[in-house]
This record gives structure tokens, sequence and C-alpha cells, in this order.
């Protein structure tokens, strides 16, 4: 035992811990059998020793932490991880327009030069978006025209350098942590004397690379910014003392200036001053550099995708990559199902196809524009046989009511303070489980949640309905689907057929009618149409379309929807159709996000009798059931 006493335990590392092992030490050796360390000079030489164990044993996990991508919190020990799996971090992003450029002129043709300067504003803040390419067009009519030009926000900048090959040290870097990298092109002139100029790409599968590619790679380095190096001369070009490296790129205000819409030249082009500019699609897409958290996801799945796509998994990581405002992928293969703008996702098989569902952080869909560009970038990842399609997501709301009762002797908050704290936990709940592909909302979980709200909370009743919008075209009669994705309530046939079964919508107009009308169903899956008389139901139509319970499909002959009514005292363009779900349980499929509809969710909360009652009683308990009564909310 004293021979185990005289030994330094190393096995902590607390300070005072390390500093009371020392004192173990010490007072355990023959020359301080009896010395004093709490107040003699040598405590302080342990405190010195103490701290300086401490910080080595810090330090020493700190960089065990630093050595895996996993366990790394240091930006540059993340992006130095993801370098070696081959994996280039992504920069801020610009917020990008589509525009046709006219200019009224009589010169037989002109050039829209890199750097042309168009402005807008987004509220009160002006800004200024560019073009990245050269683009010459000619006359027609009366006008040049340049279709489909695509605008940057930002400043368009030049940076230069000469080679010096004695320079060991000389870095090629783009000065500034906001550049977008997407925007990046790089030419090699031969010389000061000699003006010929060699573009250079990308390089982003070595395999194919020779000793004259013209290549560049890029990296992230410190404080966020980029780097751009050459070829050894075996693996790409070697660039050559005297060269001159010159770098153009935008550096951008990332997403500030989404949604951006009107846009006007700020100065000539080509000496022409009548220059008329029309938006084809918004500013969209601006976005912050990519995180510590997304370069961790990310750059294991890069690396194990092999610079192709051919599963799932795939393309979810090269969408991320490729479009940064995703916050959620769904991809699904052709043989897996199919969809159409009509019936939207099915399971009727398409082979051939790869279909994608991209949530974006802006919560607006991807325009045409973004979707062509996805798809155009894809298809360097993409084998041969397979066409990348991109859908639209379809929200699927969940109006929930929830009753709860509490005992009013376990709290002093009122009914009504009750009712914000459950409203609070619902939206939490909304924000961190669902609001994603392949979500699931889980009745049992969302209860216990409910309960847990607070401690005075006994119990509760939750009941459902199912929500899904749908935007007719009024320009004509057509059919469409509404597919809720879940299987619908259906315990009989004529199930609740007078008072509309289980299909309420909002209200629309039809050609060549005046009442504003409604969807209901018989219970025996017919589609049917009314309008209220006197607040009594008239049947328009008993047979406008078809419900098909299992599915979840409901599926409305061609109609001429002319207008469409107001949704939650709200000007809409489109239709709600709501229905009772099968089960308390709600799963999203494919294109479809499930999320709480928090402006139609009622939450009642009343005081429990039987709690404050002191020889029982009895109260009136809502009685648990998967249906919920069909109103046109």
């Amino acid at each position: 035992m004293a021979s185990t006493r005289k030994r330094l335990s190393v096995t902590e590392f607390d300070f005072d811990e390390v500093k009371d092992n020392l004192k173990l030490f010490m007072r355990n050796q023959t020359e301080f059998k009896d010395y004093d360390f709490e107040g003699s000079g040598l405590s302080a030489l342990l405190d010195v020793l103490a701290y300086n164990t401490h910080y080595l044993g810090f330090n020493a996990n700190m960089m065990a932490n630093e050595m895996f991508l996993d366990s790394s919190q240091l930006r540059s020990s993340v992006v130095s991880h993801a370098k070696t799996l081959g994996y280039t971090t992504r920069s801020a992003t610009a917020a990008k327009a589509t525009v046709d450029v006219s200019l009224n002129t009589s010169n037989t043709s002109a050039t829209m030069p890199a750097g042309t300067v168009f402005t807008s504003s987004v509220g009160d803040t002006s800004y200024q978006f560019v073009t990245i390419q050269s683009v010459t067009a000619l006359l027609q009519g009366s006008i040049i025209p340049f279709d489909n030009v695509i605008i940057y926000e930002g400043s368009y900048v030049s940076s230069r350098y000469t080679v010096d090959v004695q320079n060991v040290e000389q870095r090629f870097l783009i000065n500034d942590d906001r550049v977008d990298t997407t925007t990046l092109t790089v030419r090699v002139q031969n010389s000061l004397s000699d003006s010929t100029l060699t573009t250079y790409t990308l390089a982003t599968d070595i395999s194919g690379l020779t000793s004259t590619s013209n290549v560049y790679f890029l990296q992230e380095v410190e404080d966020g910014k980029y780097e751009i190096y050459f070829g050894d001369g075996i693996l790409g070009s070697l660039v050559e003392d005297g060269n001159i490296v010159i770098m153009n790129y935008v550096v951008t205000n990332k997403g500030a200036a989404n949604s951006a819409a009107v846009f006007t030249s700020s100065s000539a082009i080509d000496t022409v001053n009548s220059v008329n500019v029309r938006l084809v699609s918004p500013a969209a897409g601006g976005a912050e550099p990519e995180s510590i958290e997304s370069i961790k996801y990310n750059a294991p799945l890069d690396y194990a995708s092999q610079g192709r796509c051919v599963t799932t998994e795939d393309y979810k990581t090269y969408v991320k990559q490729l479009f940064a405002n995703t916050q959620s992928v769904s991809v699904w293969g052709g043989e897996d199902g199919s969809f159409s703008n009509v019936t939207g996702a099915s399971d009727i098989a398409e082979y051939g196809k790869i279909f994608i569902s991209v949530k974006s952080i802006t919560g607006l869909n991807l325009n045409e524009t973004q979707k062509a560009q996805l798809v155009s970038q894809l298809s360097q990842y993409t084998v041969a046989s397979l066409t990348p399609v991109i859908v639209d997501p379809s929200v699927l709301n969940l109006i929930i009511s929830v009753n709860f009762k509490f005992d009013s002797n376990a709290t002093t908050k009122s009914a009504g303070a009750l009712e914000s704290i459950v409203l609070s936990t619902i939206t939490n709940y909304n924000n961190d489980y669902l609001k994603v592909f392949n979500s699931v909302f889980r009745h049992s979980q969302f209860t216990s949640l409910i309960d847990a709200s607070d401690t005075s909370i006994l119990n509760n009743v939750t009941t459902i309905a199912l929500g899904s919008f749908y935007t007719p075209d009024t320009s004509g009669t057509y059919s469409f689907t509404v597919n809720f994705g879940n299987q619908l309530y259906h315990p009989h046939d004529a199930h609740n057929s007078t008072s509309g079964g289980i299909i309420a919508s909002t209200g629309f107009y039809i050609q060549d009618n005046t009442n504003e009308m409604f969807f209901d169903e018989d219970g025996s899956g017919n589609l049917r149409i009314y309008y209220l008389d006197s607040g009594a139901r008239t049947y328009y139509d008993l047979l406008a379309g078809t419900v098909n319970y299992i599915n979840g499909l409901v599926s409305v002959n061609p109609i001429y929807i002319t207008n469409v009514s107001n949704v939650d005292d709200n000007i809409s363009t489109a239709i709600r159709l709501t229905a009772s779900p099968a089960s308390v349980d709600i799963v999203s499929t494919r294109n479809q996000i499930v999320e709480i509809d928090i402006v139609n969710t009622s939450v009642t909360g009343r005081q429990d009798t039987i709690a404050v009652s002191s020889g029982g009683g009895s109260t009136n308990y809502v009685t648990t059931s998967n249906y919920v009564a069909p109103s046109s909310y």
C-alpha cells in the first residue's frame, strides 16, 4: 500500500484534483513527511505545477478532438479533414435573377460586357447586380435583345498575380470571404509583353487529367477565404515564371438581396442609353457559406459517392452542394413511383427518371430557372440512363384540436396562460420534428409532450384533420387530384353522408354560376359540389369526382373554376381541402412535407372538477376518436 501511495496519480485533469494528487504524492515521501503544504511557499509551486498539468491536459484533449472530422470544433480543422476526403466547401452564394434586356438602337449589334451593372432594392436598401459573361446580340427590328441574362448580386472584382517561381511562399488568394466561387473565372496571360489568354477550368475529377490539362484547384484557407492553385505538370499544366494569373469573381452580400424583382440599368450598354429590363425570375439563391455542421455531414457522403450520382443518397448529397439554400431534400427513383402535375406523386413506376424535391430555407419553391440550372449541374454526375426531374414540395397541414384538463390546486396559472404554454409546445414540436421530408407525426409522442408542458396538466384529448391546398388554373376547364398521402377515415358505406362525409373545402366560384361553391362527399366515394341557400346545403353536382379512402386521393372531374374565396380571412389563389385521417399517426411520403397549421389549431384548457372535488364527482371528458367532423374552416 505504501508503495502505491508513493506513485503519482495521473488520471485526473481537473486543477483541484491534480493539486491534491501532488500533495498526496509529496506527503508520502519521507523528505516531506511532516511538512505543512497549505501554509508554505511550496503550495504556490504546487499551484503552478497543477495549472501547468491542467493546461497540458486541456490542450492535449483539444488537439485530439481536432484530429478527427466528427469531433473537430475549429472550422480550419473541419475544412482540412474535408479536403482529405476530396470535398471542397461551399462558399457564400450570390442572389441570382434572370432578366431580358433590350437596347433601343439602330446599331447592327451590341456587346454586353461582363461586369455590366443593374440595380434593384429590397425594402429601403439598394443592391447592385452584375453580369459575369460578355454577350453579343444582333439587331432585331428596332431593338437588340439579350434574352435570359443571369445577373448576380454583388461587385464584380478582378485580381491579378504575376507568377514568381522563386517565391516558394507565393499564393493565389481571393482576399474576401464573401466571394461566390461559382462565379469565379481564371485566366492565365502569357506575360506582360504577350497578352495571349488561356482560360482554366475548375478540376473536379483528376482521373482524366494530363500534364497539359488547363485546370485549377480550389480550397478554403484561413479566415474563410479561398485560394486557387495549379497543377504540377503531371496532373494539370504547370504555370510558368512571368505568367499573369487573372481572377474575376463576384463579392456578394449573400442572402440580403433575395426576392429583388425590379431591375434597372445603371449606365449605358455599348454606348446605348435606352435600355429596357424585363424580369424573368426574381432574385433567389443567396446564402451564407457552408456551415461546419453541413461540412461534417456532407464530406463523408461526397467521398462515398465518388463523384457520381447513382443512389438516392448520392443525389441528396450533390443537391445540397449545388443549391445552397437547401433545407431538406427528398429523392426517389422511378422504380418506386412517379410524379405528374395533375395527380402529384403516385406509385406508378416511371423507369429512367429520378425525382428530386427540394425544400428551400427561404420557404419558396425553386423557380423554373433554378430547376433548369440544378438539372444542368447534376448532369456531370448523373449516369447516362437517368434523367433528373425537379418537383415542388407538397405541404400536408395538420389542423389540430387539443382539449386538456388541469389541476387548479397545482398551479397559480390561469387557463389562458396554460393554453399559451401548450401552444408554445405545439409550435416547438412543429419546428423540431416536422416541416421536413420523411417526417412522421406521432400522436402518442405529441400528446405526451402536451401533458409535460406544465405539472398541473392532467391529460389531453387531441384530434387531427388533414389540410391540403390546390391552386386551380382559372383560364379553363381542368381536372385535378389532391393527394393526402394517408388513409382516410371510412368506417362504413354512406358514413356521415347528410353532413358532408369526411371532406370539406374553402369556397370557390365556377363558370356561369354566381353561388360560392364547396366540396364534400357522400361517404361512398363520390365527391360532391354544393352551395348554401339560407344556410342549407344545395347540391350542384353529386358526381363531381371520387374519393379513394385507402390511398388518400381526392380526384376532381373537369371543372372551370373562375375564382377562389378568401382563406382564413386572407386573399388566396388556392382552395383548401380538409379530410379526416384513418390514423392519428401521420406520415409524409416522397415530396410531401407534414407541418402543423398553427393558425387553425385550437387549444382549450378546462379545470378538472374531479381533482378539485373532495368527494369525487363527474366531469365531461371528451372521448377519443380519429374522426373529425368536417367544416369549411
